[in-house]
């Protein structure tokens, strides 16, 4: 689907542009309340951290942009998806005697009480971006079109870039179910490492992790409602000659809906060679058990070539 973001200064009328825009593209309108509430229902009641809440937001616009073309009304959104064909990335901007004259208007304020309010309005928007994008101010660089609102009004900027979006998106082409699904992995993933899990969870079972990484699959396990057995069984694989049990296998996961057993591995190669020859002899000795070995750069791979991509949206 196609996706524009529009941010602006504050009392610039920069949301009066986006949701003029929303209704000429039919594109269906986020704004900071909206996607609040979507983020709520998808990881709780639990306040997102501000240097993760980028990824918890792309987590959730890549899902919906699956299904509906979007107009992003939300301040430094020009910062949630890198340049693509798809995307436009808009400012709207005026200046500060027009910014005071709506506050003005809008809060019945004398002069100095909205240049007041103004400069209180600028610092918490700095405040805001700082916290989630590691940048106060806007950076010109970060907008493929900016809009001053200085001799224009928001209904004729907001024609202006309806027309400036159809054409371009319709040019350049719409964002693709895989690339959606290949954003909102990469986003849930380092949501992963921080330890933020969706608030419906499929885990089964707490555990205490042998290595971060361990932990950190298990949350992406999570994000996409699949259960999962941490270290269920261990598989003997030698034995002395009085029948005891010699060395033994214990992967690192079980996925019961798909019968597999997953181990990962993220250390040295001769640790790696290791735990190789024990998969190849469990192999052997158990020609039923389906086990795979995942490097930390592997785990897209499983999501996909499992299907468990479709899982977290049944």
């Amino acid at each position: 689907m196609a996706l524009l973001t529009i941010s602006g200064d504050p009392a610039s009328r920069w949301e009066d542009v986006a949701r003029g825009a929303a209704q000429l593209l039919n594109f269906e309108l986020v704004t900071e309340t909206r996607l609040a509430q979507w983020m709520s229902e998808e990881f709780g009641d639990t306040p997102i951290p501000a240097r993760a809440w980028s990824s918890a937001a792309v987590a959730v616009l890549a899902r919906l942009a699956r299904e509906h073309a979007l107009v992003i009304a939300l301040d430094g959104s020009e910062h949630l998806f890198r340049s693509a064909p798809w995307l436009l990335r808009a400012r709207v901007t005026t200046i500060d005697a027009h910014r005071a004259g709506n506050l003005m208007l809008d809060l019945r304020l004398e002069k100095p009480e909205a240049l007041a309010r103004l400069r209180e309005l600028d610092a918490e928007q700095k405040r805001v971006r700082k916290a989630r994008f590691s940048r106060a101010s806007a950076d010109p660089a970060a907008f493929d079109l900016t809009l001053n609102l200085t001799r224009t009004d928001a209904a004729q900027a907001a024609e202006m870039l309806a027309a400036a979006a159809a054409k371009r998106l319709a040019e350049q082409g719409l964002l693709s179910p895989n690339a959606a699904d290949e954003i909102e992995f990469a986003t849930r993933l380092e949501l992963a490492k921080r330890g933020i899990v969706p608030a419906r969870r499929a885990r089964v079972t707490s555990a205490s992790f042998g290595h971060p990484s361990e932990e950190m699959f298990a949350n992406l396990l999570d994000f996409y409602r699949i259960q999962w057995e941490y270290e269920p069984r261990s598989f003997p694989l030698q034995w002395d000659k009085d029948g005891h049990v010699t060395e033994a296998f214990t992967p690192d996961f079980y996925l019961p809906e798909f019968d597999l057993y997953v181990e990962l591995t993220t250390m040295k190669q001769s640790l790696v060679t290791k735990k190789n020859r024990k998969v190849k002899l469990l192999r052997a000795i158990y020609p039923h058990i389906n086990i795979q070995v995942f490097y930390q750069k592997d785990f897209q791979d499983l999501v996909f070539k499992y299907g468990l991509r479709m899982v977290a949206s049944s």
